[in-house]
């Protein structure tokens, strides 16, 4: 009897000192990670993974074929790209509507957009977003009673895509004009004013920046003679945001030597740090 409670006791106190020690390392990473972030206005470390899950080679074929993104990163960033495009899949619901036909690549091709962007955060899933529905072309939304290529709705939490339209931002790749980038952009944008994790912090933090960069009445005037950023941006902030964005994923070269200071506040609310930019 005796040996047993000794034996449950030592069992107690080995959990309990677990217990503790995993409390204070986790203590000790926060503590580092919001140093790290008011000193350097990003996440501390992005990518960590006990189990990576792995795309089949066909699947790995399709990103190839399709994302010029995936094709520039190192071969570490490859494997953690296709963990996470794989989490996306299976995390996320496709839905098709009016015949359109899902196959396999189609869903790919749509989570490696979602995946690019929020490459550089750590928390890249977006919860805001639960249904990916997809419309062979242009479709009737009620929200605005009008024929839409695109939106997000975020009482439905879904995403909504005109295939003909989402394929087209690919096939001309710098045109500035890519209704997969522009969409998504308006999902973080949206998940990380209701979010408090580190990716959302700095997104969050970055567009008020943003917006102050906007209040200069000379720069947002020679952002419109330039011509490089189409009329549709200046329509609201969420728009210039999401159309800024495309100019930044598809001419990162130009709109770094156009507006430096743009594409660098662009680059920290996403953390974009890898394949070029």
């Amino acid at each position: 009897m005796f040996e047993e409670e000794f034996s449950f006791g030592m069992m107690f106190v080995g959990t309990l000192t677990m217990s503790l020690l995993l409390l204070i390392i986790f203590l000790f990473l926060k503590m580092i990670d919001t140093l790290y972030l008011s000193w350097f206005k990003r996440p501390a470390w992005v990518h960590f993974y006990i189990y990576k899950k792995k795309l089949s080679q066909n699947q790995k074929e399709i990103l190839r074929k399709n994302s010029s993104f995936y094709i520039r990163l190192s071969s570490v960033d490859k494997s953690r790209f296709e963990h996470r495009v794989q989490c996306f899949l299976h995390n996320k619901v496709f839905m098709s509507r009016q015949n359109f036909v899902f196959e396999e690549d189609k869903k790919i091709v749509i989570a490696a957009t979602a995946i690019m962007l929020t490459f550089g955060m750590r928390k890249y899933m977006l919860p805001i977003l639960e249904k990916i529905i997809v419309y062979p072309t242009a479709f009737y939304s009620t929200i605005n009673e009008r024929y839409h290529k695109g939106e997000f709705n975020p009482k439905l939490k879904a995403l909504v895509l005109s295939w003909e339209d989402f394929e087209e931002g690919f096939r001309t790749g710098d045109d500035n004009l890519n209704l997969g980038i522009h969409e998504f952009t308006h999902a973080i944008h949206l998940n990380s004013i209701k979010r408090t994790d580190t990716a959302s912090v700095v997104f969050s933090d970055g567009f008020s920046e943003l917006l102050n960069l906007l209040r200069n009445e000379e720069m947002v005037e020679d952002i419109k003679k330039s011509g490089f950023i189409r009329d549709y941006a200046f329509t609201n902030e969420f728009e210039f945001l999401a159309v800024v964005v495309e100019n930044f994923i598809e001419s990162p070269k130009e709109f770094k030597r156009e507006f430096p200071a743009l594409y660098k506040k662009i680059q920290q609310m996403f953390n974009f740090r890898f394949a070029g930019y």
